[in-house]
């Protein structure tokens, strides 16, 4: 252990080194409770050298003080504008001027897992320790004090359906207003928000039991409206740890478990999985992302460490697909996955081993770079390595406003005994533009060092 410790922190002084020369942008901010998911909201002003954003986290406390919902402002400073030896200069145990607490919701229960509608990104809904999904209306709930025995806020809508605790898996629908779950009851669940509309009319609505472990709150239940299910899809034999809508069709969808099974689902043709992947890893499943670029993509990460993207077209229903691709370049369990916005074959991956990879699929197969130096032990695909956390990267985001920016969190509790990490960070666009253009960028540069030497 104490040697895995020093590798870790040998790993981290390197990178930290090496911060003026891969990013163009980076800041560092430390958290007092380890954060379980981040996500951008809506961006609030552009201005000359920095855009100003929404970005949503959790705290998960001791139970000392309440579970939080967190919503904060975040500055992040556009491409070529920092200099290398800012970026480089900050102290992991301080907090980024960058990163600023806007509004606070005390929460029932943990916050394990936050989405926001991409149709209204003040809209966001929470999985907790309990069956139940929160949705929350961020610019209208209060600001609140997490103080031990405050009473936790009351959620917007409630969503029911789980018959068991539903923690991880969750998604929401790019073109309409559905959400879909999965937990524990093996069950994958299907809501419409617009069904919220016919529950107004009710005037009491049911109460839900608030959870022990919110901080010692759990004295009384919260009443909110709430809303039952469209559709209840079964074909996991375990915990379905994620879901994802299909970016082009609001009726289809996916999902992972501890089954080790992918299954794609169709709403229009009923409750059966359309396609179920029986052994997609060799381990369990932990998440899944399907590409906003090309609908026949989709990437899972496992327990096995490894990455697989796999083509819908060759899936058949009888359970037998096999992977287009298999990305190799973690040492542990891979947590989260996501494709980026802005180049439609490169994605993230972020895992227990606290590094996150950025890959490039265009680039499996490719023996040598340009300069024909390609190290031998590079993983096929693999770009980029983040490693500026020391501790398990348990979720990412990439910025739909800010090319190549991304959110990252690490729960930094079995490094350094508690807290987390909160990195906002984007790589040097020399790394990802196309190799032509970096070269010719790079001899304007040489002739102007020339010139000036003359």
């Amino acid at each position: 252990m104490k040697e895995d410790k020093e590798k870790v922190e040998e790993r981290y002084t390197q990178w930290k080194s090496l911060v003026p020369v891969l990013y163009d942008w980076l800041a560092n901010h430390n958290l007092v409770w380890p954060s379980l998911s981040c996500r951008w909201g809506p961006q609030l002003e552009q201005a000359t050298y920095k855009n100003r954003h929404r970005l949503y986290l959790s705290e998960q406390t001791d139970g000392s003080v309440p579970n939080t919902l967190v919503i904060a402002n975040c500055e992040v400073v556009k491409p070529r504008v920092a200099a290398a030896e800012h970026i480089s200069q900050f102290n992991e145990e301080s907090r980024s001027p960058f990163v600023k607490k806007f509004k606070t919701i005390l929460h029932p229960g943990e916050v394990n897992r936050i989405r926001e509608f991409p149709q209204k990104s003040q809209i966001v809904a929470t999985h907790t320790d309990s069956p139940e999904v929160f949705i929350w209306d961020v610019d209208a709930q209060p600001n609140r004090n997490a103080v031990l025995g405050a009473a936790t806020s009351r959620p917007d809508l409630v969503l029911t359906g789980h018959k068991d605790n539903a923690e991880f898996a969750l998604a929401m629908c790019p073109s309409e207003p559905f959400v879909l779950s999965g937990g524990k009851d093996k069950c994958v669940v299907l809501w419409s928000v617009h069904d919220h509309i016919s529950t107004l009319a009710v005037e009491e609505a049911p109460t839900i039991k608030q959870s022990s472990k919110s901080g010692g709150n759990n004295a009384k239940a919260t009443e909110s409206p709430t809303i039952g299910p469209r559709g209840i899809y079964q074909g996991h034999t375990d915990t379905v740890e994620d879901v994802q809508f299909c970016p082009s069709s609001a009726q289809e969808f996916c999902s992972v478990g501890d089954d080790s099974r992918l299954i794609l689902w169709d709403a229009r043709v009923g409750s059966a999985p359309v396609v179920k992947v029986d052994k997609a890893h060799k381990g369990d499943l932990h998440c899944v992302d399907w590409s906003p670029h090309d609908s026949n993509f989709i990437l899972t990460g496992s327990a096995d460490n490894t990455v697989h993207m796999f083509d819908r077209r060759n899936l058949k229903s009888s359970g037998v697909g096999s992977p287009v691709h298999k990305f190799e370049g973690h040492d542990a369990a891979v947590l989260c996955v996501q494709w980026s916005p802005d180049k439609s074959s490169v994605f993230g991956s972020a895992a227990e081993d606290g590094i996150l990879n950025i890959w490039d699929y265009e680039k499996v197969g490719k023996t040598t770079d340009s300069a024909g130096s390609k190290s031998p032990n590079t993983p096929s695909g693999l770009f980029f390595r983040h490693a500026g956390h020391r501790d398990k990267v348990v979720d990412f985001h990439w910025s739909a406003c800010d090319p190549w920016t991304i959110v990252s969190v690490s729960d930094d509790c079995e490094s350094s005994g508690g807290g987390g990490t909160l990195q906002i960070w984007r790589m040097i666009d020399l790394i990802y533009r196309p190799e032509e253009e970096v070269l010719t960028e790079l001899d304007k540069f040489r002739s102007h060092i020339f010139g000036c030497n003359s």
